[in-house]
């Protein structure tokens, strides 16, 4: 009888096994993701060919969706993104497919000009506090970041004294769409399986949190201290974006985050406000300046 038990456990485990893989095989199907790049492309979000094949101009263009829907920001078409998009989920397993990921976010980072300004968007919105669900557009939907949370200091973040050749400018020359992906890309740096991705952002001296300015190395040294700290995070946009230009055509970017972080059996969850301050550089940007606060 043992024996008979023994082997209906076993059976029955290994169909849920197959029954995952297929699931997970289905993501993948050419028919899957032309659906869901057919989708993204009529929402203005996806640039490239409807081939139904998975690239990082696809990923791209799921973590734009991501930013503008309160999803967390994966660049995957995850369980919650291929709900709202009424999809089969894909998510990358192999390594090959995470080091993809870097590509994502600097694809995304450098999306300029072909960044929605025609993006279908609505002026519905999210319930706060957890991630959307649905295919809708938010008319404003905001952008988001990383780094260490809670560095104790509730102030903006402001930027270190612009020179004297700074001008004062009523805009850097960015759209508002182009923050959003920007700061998403930022976002998707810190989840990169190369620690400390995100500090290619910052400028060669940043006014970093409460610790005054210093050098893109020990940003680095405290980014690769927080992903030790919590090597399993999620993070998603949970309301608009506030842009007010500054001195020096620089910008200030404020956003609001939602976070969920774990670390084993340690967990930690909520919403700050995050203030990016951030200057052309080219064609890019950089952040000169960075801060956080709790938020209610």
């Amino acid at each position: 009888m043992h024996f008979v038990a023994l082997a209906v456990t076993i059976g029955i485990a290994f169909a849920g096994l197959v029954s995952a893989d297929e699931n997970a095989g289905a993501g993948w199907a050419e028919e899957n993701v032309r659906v869901v790049q057919m989708k993204l492309h009529e929402a203005g979000l996806y640039f490239g060919d409807i081939d139904g094949a998975y690239s990082s101009e696809l990923a791209a263009a799921l973590g734009r969706y991501q930013i503008r829907n309160r999803l967390p920001i994966t660049g995957q078409l995850d369980t919650e993104t291929s709900k709202a998009l009424d999809a089969k989920p894909a998510v990358a397993t192999t390594a090959a497919d995470r080091t993809r990921s870097s590509e994502t976010w600097r694809r995304l980072r450098m999306s300029n000009q072909q960044t929605p300004n025609n993006a279908r968007e609505t002026s519905s919105s999210r319930s706060a506090g957890t991630p959307g669900s649905g295919a809708e557009m938010p008319a404003r939907s905001p952008p988001t970041a990383t780094t260490p949370l809670f560095s104790g200091s509730t102030e903006p973040a402001s930027a270190p004294p612009a020179t004297a050749s700074d001008t004062v400018s009523s805009s850097p020359g960015f759209s508002t769409e182009r923050l959003r992906d920007y700061v998403g890309a930022f976002v998707l740096a810190g989840l990169d399986p190369h620690v400390g991705s995100e500090t290619e952002f910052f400028a060669d001296r940043v006014q970093y949190y409460d610790e005054g300015v210093i050098g893109r190395e020990k940003i680095r040294k405290d980014l690769e201290r927080y992903a030790a700290r919590w090597p399993d995070r999620r993070f998603w946009l949970d309301g608009d974006i506030t842009v007010d230009p500054q001195n020096g055509n620089r910008v200030r970017v404020t956003f609001p985050l939602r976070y969920e972080l774990r670390n084993g059996a340690k967990h930690s969850s909520g919403k700050i406000s995050k203030t990016l301050v951030l200057k052309p550089a080219g064609d890019d940007l950089q952040i000169v300046a960075v801060n956080e606060r709790k938020a209610g």
